[in-house]
């Protein structure tokens, strides 16, 4: 229960019979530094941090489902189960640190085979292949349109090969189950694969999978069911979603709460409320971009919806994200760029928020015991005024 001198931020949260330590969350961001997909020292260390830094939740990036189904050759993959161990010593990690360790599955679909960021993030080409030895490979979606006239051209799923679709994510599911996660989201954002059968814009399918809503709808929910059937019962689901395309004819707010809904029932727990990136790169701008731009979708979505929500988008400042908990507009904080600034943010943000208390308690041990006995002179030298040398 929080007190004047604990904020909301840093309340325990439970979600089924998980219990976080506080409300902020890691968010998944893409690194590319896999190799094969597998997660190797780079994730352990960079991931780490995080625990250490004092994080409730911390997201492993998106990983991908199937090997077509990367964004790059440097994603992180649940393909096979030879990418359960290297994975599972995060976990231990992040576990034994403090932090619930969670994974984002996705499938890119026709977003997938493009170079990594540092090597142009358009679709690989012979040169790519020449250089590194990135051949492209052929791309799946929803229907056979181009995200633009540079772009691949995608194979249209069948009915049929849906059904391997759901049961990919079914098996990375159970992969991420036997790797230790306790949280589990579902990428169904960015104009990746789920939001590629969701969209309007996008999903001009004419079958069961097409047309109205509850059509578009139909995979995603099909995927929510299979991994919500996979995980324990005594572990949350999150699912992803871009809550507005930004686009004229395109998904809106008001559709995020209808699916949201269906979502619930289907034994979701928390629905992460980001938006955009239905053509381009997942961080298009298609959204205006102002401190906490995403919060009002979270906050719609929360009410809307009757259910917990995770708000993310430019939330820098420990004071904004305590009034986005106190005024009921969402449940968790996902901090992500941000994040990368300052991997301590949370502990900073616990003595931003508590000046009073001006403890090392919630760090790890290994530094707790040398700042605690630094602080009174810290203090004292504060408390003087004293000039730095």
């Amino acid at each position: 229960m929080s007190t004047a001198q604990t904020p909301l931020l840093f309340t325990p949260l439970k979600l089924r019979e998980l219990t976080l330590k506080n409300r902020l969350c890691l968010s998944p961001m893409c690194t590319y530094g896999a190799q094969d997909g597998m997660a190797g020292d780079w994730h352990l260390v960079h991931l780490g941090q995080y625990a250490l830094g004092g994080w409730g939740i911390v997201f492993v990036e998106a990983t991908a489902v199937e090997e077509r189904g990367r964004i790059t050759y440097g994603d992180v993959g649940l393909w096979k189960d030879a990418q359960i161990a290297p994975l599972k010593r995060v976990t231990q990690f992040l576990r034994q640190h403090g932090a619930a360790p969670a994974i984002q599955l996705a499938h890119a679909g026709r977003k997938s085979s493009t170079a990594r960021p540092w090597h142009g993030m358009g679709i690989l080409k012979d040169a790519d292949a020449k250089a590194r030895g990135e051949n492209p490979w052929k791309t799946v979606s929803s229907t056979p349109d181009l995200m633009d006239d540079t772009w691949h051209e995608p194979h249209a799923l069948s009915t049929d090969e849906l059904k391997g679709i759901v049961e990919s994510w079914r098996a990375a599911a159970r992969r991420a189950r036997e790797a230790d996660f306790d949280i589990v989201e579902v990428h169904c954002a960015h104009g990746y694969l789920m939001h590629q059968f969701l969209s309007p814009l996008i999903n001009k399918r004419n079958d069961a999978y097409g047309g109205d809503i509850a059509g578009r709808m139909r995979l995603p929910l099909e995927v929510a069911e299979a991994v919500r059937g996979e995980w324990p019962k005594d572990k949350p689901v999150f699912v992803r979603i871009s809550s507005i395309d930004g686009m004229d004819g395109g998904w809106t707010i008001e559709d995020s709460v209808t699916f949201s809904k269906e979502l619930k029932a289907r034994g979701i727990d928390v629905i992460d409320c980001s938006s955009g990136g239905v053509v381009g790169s997942a961080t298009a701008r298609a959204v205006p971009r102002f401190f906490g731009f995403q919060v009002p979708f979270a906050e719609t979505v929360r009410k809307g919806a009757g259910m917990k929500t995770m708000a993310v988008g430019l939330i820098v400042d420990p004071e904004h994200a305590e009034n986005i908990l106190q005024t009921g507009q969402a449940d968790i904080i996902a901090v992500a760029r941000e994040a990368l600034v300052d991997p301590y943010w949370a502990h900073h943000a616990a003595r931003a928020l508590s000046p009073e208390l001006m403890t090392y308690a919630d760090w790890n041990k290994e530094y707790q015991f040398w700042l605690d006995k630094r602080e009174p002179v810290m203090r004292k030298l504060r408390a003087e005024g004293n000039a730095r040398a």
